[in-house]
C-alpha cells in the first residue's frame, strides 16, 4: 500500500475543516441559526441573559475577521479584550445591517477557506508573526467558536419564541 504523501492526506484534513467551518456536522450552522430572524428580537436580551442576539452575530463577525486577520497580515494588531470583540449596542441599526453582517461571516469564512486551499499553505506552520498559532488552530478556532456561539443563538431563539423545534 502506497503511503499518501503530506500534501495528499492534508487534503482530506483541509476538506474535513472546510465541511466543519461550513456545516458543523453534528449540529445546526450559523445560516440556519440567523435564517429569519425577526427585526423585533434582535435587539432582545432575555431575563438573565448579558447580551441579544444581534450581539451575538456581530460577536462572531467581529471575531472570525479578527483570526482572518491575523492569519494574513504579518503587521497584525492585537484588539482589546472584551471590549473589541462585543458590539455595545443591543440591536443592528437596521435589518440592512444585520443582513450586511450575516454576509460579512460568510465573505470573510470563505477568504479563511481559501487560505486553507491554497497551495502554499501550511496547516503545521506556526505563523511568522504569532506565537505558535499555526492555520490549523486557527481553523479550528474559528470553527468552535462560531459553533459555540451558534448553539446559543439557538437557545436564545428559543427563549424568544422564535426557533424551530
Amino acid at each position: 500500500m502506497k503511503k499518501a504523501t503530506t500534501a495528499e492526506s492534508n487534503k482530506g484534513l483541509i476538506a474535513e475543516l472546510v465541511f466543519l467551518l461550513n456545516k458543523g456536522n453534528a449540529h445546526a450552522g450559523f445560516e440556519d441559526a440567523v435564517h429569519d430572524m425577526k427585526e423585533d428580537l434582535l435587539g432582545k436580551k432575555p431575563h438573565g441573559v448579558p447580551y441579544s442576539l444581534w450581539q451575538l452575530v456581530e460577536h462572531v463577525r467581529i471575531t472570525q475577521a479578527d483570526i482572518l486577520e491575523f492569519c494574513v497580515n504579518p503587521a497584525y494588531k492585537e484588539m482589546n479584550w472584551p471590549d473589541d470583540y462585543w458590539p455595545k449596542e443591543a440591536a443592528p441599526a437596521n435589518m440592512k445591517a444585520f443582513h450586511d453582517t450575516v454576509k460579512q461571516v460568510e465573505k470573510d469564512r470563505k477568504a479563511f477557506i481559501e487560505l486553507l486551499e491554497s497551495e502554499e499553505a501550511d496547516l503545521y506552520e506556526p505563523l511568522a508573526h504569532g506565537t505558535g498559532q499555526n492555520l490549523l488552530r486557527e481553523a479550528l478556532l474559528i470553527a468552535d467558536h462560531t459553533a459555540y456561539h451558534t448553539g446559543e443563538i439557538i437557545l436564545l431563539r428559543r427563549m424568544l419564541g422564535d426557533w424551530k423545534a
